[in-house]
């Protein structure tokens, strides 16, 4: 037996959990007509066969139709979810974990114009900032029908298999009834601290009287709301024993916070650039003061703080959600003594970002995460031995290495740089992004222990390619700032590159014109405002930075608004000339009828990245396939075969900012996905 705390087995009730780590409740957004089909289940059963103790599904799993999903979650309130949900339990248990489900009602957040357009209910008439819908005030046939209905999707969990339900109660329902902002109601349900959880009890007991003893009940809830007139430390202290005394549920999940704003939900879920495990201690407290099984999940991203979480007593299961999406496999990694291999996760949130915006959760450098029926986490080795020439180690060049060492083949990467990271190497200049730079250093150590060889300061032309006799070129070269957008004056402005690498000074009053709507706009915007400079971000759309999404968005705005930085939505710089010793930058409006003049010292413009791609021209008439991709074959995973040129003496492909300006996840995507059949 091992000593690692984490790899104990712990008792919770009837069932024996093989050891200390949990994937908490969180909702991917992968369901199929909200039910949990062959990719929800693949992306599940996934961290099962990683080697977690207890996996819980749905962040959360609606109980009423007068609980519509804001994005796409499970339809806890079907019938034809059984059968679905007993397929992916079968398969979780038979991979050795425990697997739970979390169920709610949303409450207040939600929107009346999603499902069947039903009124949303709420213990008051307050709308939540993040949802915006105004609620009906709930009434007594209101609250008897929603108690029915979690009996109800309980029981068709309890017959699909589950080992337990976990009930939401921060910022839905459950909360709103217990937290004194939000419940207005007179008794029995509003008014003492007793009356506001009456609701909550009472679901409990409608529950426990449906699935019986021997079946796991939990809640994640708020011990701390964190918000004036909300549920206090105190209070949340004497919730946890009032939870525990009840006799109806089997642990308490602990978080601290509130999730109406996006600055909320920011500072429970902590991103990148803040603190580790912010509320852990504050999770402990709760264990010490009830006595009673503890679970925590907030931003636990590496073993050794899980490892002191279990080994202090703060809590009986540790979370590790995100960690997970980017590693599924960090368990067993931990059981066989290979804990450097696990791929870090970097706190970027492209997850839960995306899916707040109607997409599916994925991870910025994991391309396998939600794809598990279509990419390996694993890496097969491939038939034949191959050689590689892969120009460039930024994200995608490096996961191109990575995959191809994984497959056995002889690797040499070109880079013209003396270090690694590309862009992501720019980007981490940000003290709040330097996590990124794990993204570089993993797969660094892994090409290492990989044999790929790696040759800086080179800049490669067709005849560096065609001295290594390569079988496979990759150009992943990346691309250039695309400043050259303005009908006049580009010779007088500067990238959002030359202020985040330092290269050029900043100015005193400086215009910061943002047409790609990404981090490096807001990143310059950061550097210009610490400097002292007056600073305007303008965007000729109609909100600013959308591709940096809403949690990521937090800590910018705390920083540049501090700074009293200006924000200026639907104008557009048409062109820039000399006046005096300044700058006159002439604003137009893609609506039409504007014409004005800003007056500055410093024009930043930030549009994106041009193509460095001058050598993928230069070696495209050289090889088999012209540079094409079969995209038909890519899609199914099949291996490129296209032969353009029967004098070609390599196959040619590129990826990443090389083809186009997209992101880090797209760039790593691109990689994965072509190299894995080589």
């Amino acid at each position: 037996m091992s000593n690692d705390p984490l790899l104990q087995p712990y008792q919770l009730k009837h069932l024996t959990l093989r050891n200390r780590i949990i994937v908490t409740s969180h909702e991917p957004a992968y369901p199929e007509d909200g039910m949990p089909k062959e990719r929800y289940r693949a992306y599940t059963v996934e961290r099962a066969r990683g080697g977690v103790a207890l996996t819980m599904t749905a962040g959360s799993a609606a109980v009423s139709k007068d609980s519509p999903p804001v994005f796409n979650n499970l339809l806890a309130y079907k019938d034809e979810i059984v059968p679905w949900v007993r397929e992916m339990t079968d398969a979780v248990h038979e991979a050795g974990s425990a697997i739970m489900i979390q169920l709610t009602h949303l409450g207040r957040r939600t929107r009346w114009d999603k499902g069947d357009w039903l009124p949303v209910v709420a213990p008051s008439h307050l709308r939540e900032p993040a949802h915006r819908a105004y609620p009906k005030k709930i009434e007594d046939w209101d609250i008897e029908r929603i108690i029915k209905d979690f009996a109800d999707a309980a029981e068709r969990m309890q017959a699909g298999g589950m080992d337990g339900v976990e009930l939401e109660a921060y910022g839905h329902l459950i909360d709103q009834f217990a937290s004194p902002i939000t419940n207005e109601l007179d008794s029995p349900y509003g008014g003492s601290l007793e009356n506001r959880m009456k609701f909550c009890l009472d679901v409990f007991a409608a529950i426990r009287k449906r699935v019986g003893e021997k079946f796991i009940l939990g809640v994640r809830y708020t011990a701390d709301e964190q918000l004036k007139g909300g549920t206090g430390k105190a209070e949340g202290l004497e919730i946890s024993r009032r939870l525990r005394d009840s006799g109806l549920i089997d642990y308490l999940n602990v978080v601290r916070g509130h999730i109406d704003t996006d600055p909320g939900l920011t500072d429970l879920i902590p991103i990148q650039g803040m603190a580790n495990s912010p509320h852990l201690d504050f999770a402990g407290e709760i264990r010490a003061a009830t006595n009673f099984p503890t679970f925590h999940a907030a931003k636990i991203p590496d073993v050794a703080t899980a490892r002191h979480a279990i080994a202090a007593g703060k809590v009986d299961m540790v979370g590790m959600t995100r960690a997970h999406m980017t590693d599924p496999h960090i368990v067993r990694k931990i059981m066989e003594k290979r804990e450097e291999d696990i791929r870090p996760c970097v706190g970027a949130n492209y997850c839960l970002d995306r899916i707040y915006q109607g997409g599916a959760a994925y991870c910025i450098h994991n391309a396998a995460t939600g794809r598990e029926l279509t990419m390996p986490h694993a890496i097969p080795k491939a038939e034949a031995k191959r050689k590689l020439v892969i120009v460039g180690a930024g994200p995608a060049g490096l996961e191109a290495a990575r995959v191809a060492g994984e497959r056995g083949h002889e690797v040499v990467v070109l880079e013209a740089a003396n270090e690694a990271g590309g862009q992501i190497r720019l980007t981490a200049q940000s003290p709040r992004r330097r996590e990124m730079m794990s993204i570089i250093a993993w797969r660094l150590a892994q090409c290492e222990k990989l044999g790929v060889t790696i040759r800086y300061n080179i800049w490669a032309d067709a005849e560096t390619i065609l001295s290594e006799n390569p079988d496979v070129v990759i150009v992943a070269t990346g691309g250039l700032p695309h400043t050259d957008v303005l009908a006049e004056g580009n010779d007088l402005v500067v990238s959002s590159w030359d202020i985040i690498s330092g290269d050029v000074k900043p100015g005193t009053n400086v215009l910061v014109f943002d047409d790609a709507g990404d981090h490096a706009a807001l990143q310059a915007a950061e550097i210009l405002a610490n400097s002292g400079a007056k600073v305007e971000i303008m965007t000729p759309d109609r909100s600013f930075s959308p591709e940096v999404m809403a949690m990521n968005l937090v800590p910018y705005m705390r920083s540049l608004q501090n700074k009293d930085v200006t924000f200026t939505v639907t104008y557009r710089v048409e062109s820039v000339e000399r006046e005096g010793n300044g700058l006159a930058a002439h604003v137009g409006s893609d609506y039409g009828g504007v014409s004005k003049t800003r007056l500055v010292d410093q024009v930043v413009v930030n549009n994106g990245t041009i193509p460095l791609d001058d050598l993928y021209f230069e070696l495209k008439p050289l090889s088999v396939n012209g540079g094409e991709v079969a995209y038909d074959d890519l899609i199914e995973g099949l291996p490129q075969t296209v032969a353009r040129n029967p004098d070609g003496r390599f196959q040619l492909f590129r990826i990443g900012d090389a083809v186009s300006a997209r992101n880090t996840h797209a760039a790593i995507y691109d990689a994965l996905r072509l190299v894995k059949n080589i």
